[in-house]
């Protein structure tokens, strides 16, 4: 099994923190009663179930029960650790890639390394080292969120606009889309992924395990660089702020208001439901490059994972279901259907999701995955999830909110960002350089 060095780094840091991680903890797995195992299974995905449905039929040994629950740390997260704590958590649960170091610092996750380690090769490396850390496997991952930048090809070419491949590009054709009434962009400030995906493609690094405590660097010279460019289109009212998918800016892409939409792969079913009507009018390309010649992406959010709940009576049988789920190619066509997000397994040719001519007749005939499979292999695998992520969302939100408001510098709301999870990591005995 691959182990990164960034994994060893990690379970360095993870020593020093208040509520120890136990790294090799496994409950009984009492499967010896009669009929099949029993198993519940906790997501938000929406229709999820007809994945359930499918593994339940294709397997006799072992039933999956369903829960919904609702995305994020005060939602799902919440109820997840608090049923560890109480000691009825359920078997199977669906994290974010951002939370499994929040659910490792609260021992809140199986180690499952000895059921899943032969299975690293069916999965992108960099989506499988998620869940790895110090060597143990804590998670298998499920799908990600690699970055395109969703645009109005009609529009663009009525006003002669080249698709900007670098962020000087993007800023000229910027100029040139105000002028015709419109916003060739929304700032987004509600929305701490794209920020942090931004920050990622840049070539800033905010996270870093070093020996036994963590370097924090948000507010680093390659983040302030996005911040200054972002900073620059709001003062000159090249970029519209506001909320996306909020009502405004769903109008504003409806009516071509704003004209392109940096977000994640699944982003696609969310504009399709958006603007119904832009059938054929709309295209995807990959994300503008600071150097003209490269190609850097990032993912909005990272991705998601399916993890082994600590307790869990049956870890192996829980294993084996969130490997198949998210291996199985008619599962993982499932998964791809219902908007779960980009395919974490590595062969993607037995996925039909991906050829819906649905999808490509609204792009205009484009095979748009064409664009989110290199982006996916131009993610920067270094990229580090910090414990506390509901913290640094939270955050960063309200102090760029807080920049946006009064009318000063969004370098001022990373600096601050800077100062808050550093003092909120030493609050929870977590060492920082």
């Amino acid at each position: 099994m691959l182990v990164s060095p960034r994994s060893r780094r990690w379970l360095a840091a993870a020593a020093v923190m208040t509520t120890a991680v136990s790294l090799a903890a496994c409950s009984s797995d009492d499967s010896s009663s009669e009929g099949p195992v029993e198993l519940t299974f906790q997501s938000w995905v929406p229709n999820i179930d007809q994945v359930v449905d499918a593994f339940n039929e294709a397997h006799d040994d072992v039933h999956v029960t369903l829960e919904t629950v609702t995305a994020g740390p005060d939602g799902g997260y919440a109820t997840m650790q608090s049923a560890v704590q109480a000691g009825n958590a359920a078997d199977v649960a669906q994290i974010g890639y951002d939370a499994i170091p929040d659910f490792l610092i609260n021992d809140a996750l199986e180690d499952i390394t000895e059921y899943v380690e032969d299975d690293a090769d069916l999965f992108t490396e960099w989506q499988w080292q998620t869940g790895v850390f110090g060597g143990s496997v804590y998670s298998i991952p499920q799908a990600s969120g690699p970055l395109g930048q969703f645009y109005r090809a009609d529009v663009f070419e009525e006003l002669g606009i080249e698709y900007p491949e670098t962020w000087d590009e993007f800023y000229e054709a910027a100029k040139t889309v105000r002028e015709s009434g419109a916003y060739i962009a929304a700032f987004a400030f509600n929305q701490a992924p794209w920020m942090i995906g931004l920050a990622q493609q840049g070539g800033a690094q905010w996270f870093t395990p070093d020996n036994d405590a963590w370097t924090v660097d948000i507010n680093g010279a390659d983040t302030l660089k996005v911040a200054e460019f972002w900073q620059k289109l709001v003062d000159e009212d090249l970029v519209k702020v506001e909320a996306d998918m909020s009502s405004e800016w769903n109008s504003d892409i409806q009516s071509g208001k704003v004209l392109t939409w940096i977000s994640g792969s699944w982003a696609d079913a969310i504009l399709r439901g958006t603007a119904p009507d832009l059938a054929g009018s709309w295209a995807v390309g990959p994300v503008p490059q600071w150097n003209a010649g490269e190609n850097v992406s990032a993912t909005w959010g990272g991705g998601s994972a399916s993890a082994v709940l600590k307790g869990s009576k049956h870890p192996k049988e829980a294993a084996e279901f969130a490997v198949w789920m998210n291996s199985n190619p008619a599962s993982v066509n499932l998964l791809t259907e219902v908007g779960a997000g980009w395919p974490a397994i590595d062969d993607i040719s037995e996925i039909t999701a991906l050829e819906d001519s649905e999808v490509f007749d609204f792009y205009g005939g484009q095979n748009i995955w064409d664009v989110f499979a290199e982006s996916d292999k131009a993610v920067d695998t270094s990229w580090t999830w910090p414990p506390l992520s509901s913290t640094l969302f939270a955050d960063l939100v309200d102090n760029v909110k807080a920049s946006v408001d009064g009318g000063k510098p969004l370098v001022d709301a990373y600096n601050k960002t800077q100062e808050d999870m550093i003092a909120a990591l030493e609050e929870r005995g977590i060492s920082v350089n």
